[in-house]
């Protein structure tokens, strides 16, 4: 019995600490990338489907409190096509990389029943490019010939910025504060944009998350 009591005054005690830390995972709920083709070249996704990274919160009072977050996604792209010149070109690539999201959100959580508390949250958010790899094989009057780079052709900016926001249900339990949300982020620019018109990055950003943290 006293070996119970102290166990539920510990949990008590760090449930009211006003730094939590953890991690922070979900699903996109649409594609980092959307691909197109035409008669001559076509390009294909292949986005993980999901997101996921350690987290940070500071309680503050009266129901308010600051969070960041660092999540990661992989992603990639293939193209395939054909050119038209002096002599006809097969051009084959393969892309891929990673993204690293930085949210920093304000939050405020409604009072609710007892450990239940829905909340809302907004803020700012970076996303950072990293590992980019893109090798292409192009093949001209059956001569192949194959190239690498760290920037590939589509590329428009490696770092973005945008606004996020969200809203979720907050639930304790004991010493775990378990978050699920929707969060929706609004990018600045775009990180790909294809001359062509058949290849881009989504500046709309719907996710479904769920924070767990101590």
């Amino acid at each position: 019995m006293r070996s119970l009591c102290l166990l539920l005054l510990s949990a008590a005690v760090l449930a009211a600490q006003p730094f939590g830390f953890g991690v922070k995972g979900g699903l996109p709920m649409n594609d980092f990338l959307n691909a197109a083709s035409n008669q001559s070249f076509r390009f294909d996704t292949t986005t993980n489907r999901y997101i996921i990274g350690p987290m940070a919160e500071l309680r503050l009072p009266a129901g308010f409190a600051i969070e960041l977050d660092i999540l990661y996604r992989h992603f990639g792209y293939n193209s395939f096509g054909t050119t038209t010149g002096t002599a006809a070109t097969i051009i084959d690539s393969q892309t891929s990389g990673s993204a690293w999201e930085f949210p920093l959100v304000a939050k405020y959580k409604f009072k609710g029943v007892p450990l239940l508390r829905p909340y809302v949250e907004a803020g700012v958010t970076w996303d950072k490019l990293s590992g980019l790899t893109q090798a292409v094989s192009s093949t001209v009057s059956g001569v192949l010939h194959t190239s690498s780079s760290s920037t590939p052709a589509e590329l428009n900016q490696s770092t973005t910025r945008g606004f996020v926001m969200g809203g979720g249900v907050e639930i304790k339990a004991l010493v775990l504060h378990i978050a699920p949300e929707i969060r929706y982020t609004r990018w600045g620019a775009k990180h790909f944009i294809d001359p062509g018109g058949l290849l881009n990055s989504n500046q709309n950003q719907g996710e479904f998350l769920i924070g767990i943290t101590f």
